[in-house]
């Protein structure tokens, strides 16, 4: 059987092990941390304006059990805040454990506490991934889903120092490089300015530390929208957000939270002192990052060179998705690029031709226009999401934005891709 072995297990990481494992192959999932989901456990936004097309034509696809359990786990369902229709918000006490039980029952290997650290290299080709605990990892076909996140001294040197953020690199070691160590040279994402990685784009409050009123609005609604006094307003930090879907005027102007299980509150930071002066959050208190005060993660400093395949450049059994495949930014947009990157590992494995998406679906689209973006010194400062910032733009442009699933359907079967992802390759 061939064996197909993914770094890291955030969404996309999540999504290409489960990809890989229904078409047949013996897959293991190396997890540096106790859990799996990365920034899912702390994100919790779906289906918001074009995610909602790439939602169900990766259903339609055969690759929607991800997508399916979010469902199944969401607080509120059809949401709307300032820039985004037909949101929902999953509860992120309870999507971890659901995947890990997916996973395990599809018959992933999951490896936690299992750090990445080196390659060992035959020529271009990976032959097995060295660990932190002594482990030599091999496989025939390798996926890179580590992120583009950390170490600290990336926070440290273009942020605002480690906020002891999700990524929890003090306690489970900094994230390495497959792509780097394999020898491949990666690009780093830039902001607006110029200046190097994007910080992540919100913060979490502990929900039971805001006023009564909040609380209840957002267990009722999913949104709290509280205008800003104007001498408290930071429009400055929505430059810095690597989320620029949520870098709107409105955004500056109110505190706008979403009800996750925490309260997500959709800014990359918030001095406290000046937090607590606003009605209803004198006693807030930062769940992530803790240092939420000051900063957050910086993202963005390891992107891959690669193939609308997902292959990266320069290995020849290496693949890659998340944000390694390039400034693709979100949940939805992890597990699709994931679910493509471990289905053509298998792919590769057995020497069949490799999948890729049509153009004609948002899917398709997205990933081919990504690459060619990345290759110019504009593209490369720009983030892309089904769900606003330019790439939104580009879907109704291209007439790829619908909520009509029988038309989503129906685009997925013109294209001859419905349930390519069920598809046994082994």
């Amino acid at each position: 059987m061939s064996k197909v072995a993914v770094i890291g297990g955030g969404w996309a990481g999540c999504a290409a092990a489960l990809s890989a494992v229904k078409a047949g192959a013996e897959v293991v999932l190396i997890e540096r941390t106790d859990m799996l989901l990365g920034t899912g456990l702390v994100g919790g936004i779906m289906r918001n304006n074009g995610r909602f097309t790439a939602t169900e034509e990766m259903i339609a696809m055969g690759g929607g059990d991800l997508f399916k359990i979010a469902d199944s786990v969401s607080r509120h369902k059809n949401i709307e805040f300032p820039g985004h229709k037909h949101a929902s918000l999953y509860d992120v006490a309870k999507i971890e454990p659901a995947i890990r039980r997916h996973l395990l029952d599809a018959g992933v290997k999951i490896l936690f506490e299992t750090r990445a650290k080196d390659v060992e290299m035959e020529g271009k080709k990976i032959k097995a991934i060295k660990t932190a605990n002594g482990k030599m990892i091999t496989a025939d076909i390798f996926v890179e889903a580590t992120g583009t996140a950390g170490p600290m001294g990336n926070c440290s040197k273009y942020g605002n120092g480690c906020a002891m953020c999700i990524y929890r690199c003090p306690s489970y070691g900094p994230r390495i490089s497959i792509a780097e160590k394999a020898g491949v040279k990666e690009m780093m994402a830039k902001k607006s300015d110029g200046s190097v990685g994007a910080m992540s784009g919100s913060c979490k409050l502990h929900k039971e530390s805001l006023s009564e009123e909040l609380v209840e609005k957002l267990n009722k609604t999913g949104v709290a929208i509280v205008p800003i006094p104007k001498e408290l307003q930071k429009a400055e930090s929505l430059s810095q957000k690597a989320c620029q879907q949520y870098a709107l005027k409105e955004f500056a102007e109110n505190i706008i939270l979403l009800d996750t299980g925490h309260a997500k509150l959709m800014s990359p930071f918030y001095p406290l002192e000046k937090l607590r002066q606003i009605p209803g959050f004198e006693n807030a208190r930062f769940e992530d990052p803790y240092a939420g005060n000051i900063g957050n993660s910086m993202r963005y400093f390891s992107i891959s060179p690669r193939n609308n395949y997902l292959e990266t450049e320069g290995v020849e059994n290496l693949f890659c998705a998340g944000e390694k495949a390039g400034p693709l930014v979100g949940h939805t947009e992890a597990i699709v690029t994931g679910t493509l990157a471990g289905h053509n590992a298998v792919r590769k494995a057995v020497g069949k031709e490799l999948l890729e998406l049509p153009k004609s679906l948002a899917t398709g689209h997205a990933i081919a226009h990504v690459k060619e973006q990345m290759a110019t010194p504009e593209g490369i400062a720009r983030k892309y999401t089904f769900s606003g910032s330019v790439y939104f733009e580009v879907m109704r442009e291209n007439d790829l934005y619908t909520t009509n699933i029988d038309e989503i359907k129906d685009r997925v079967e013109s294209a001859n891709m419905t349930d390519i992802f069920e598809q046994k390759l082994v």
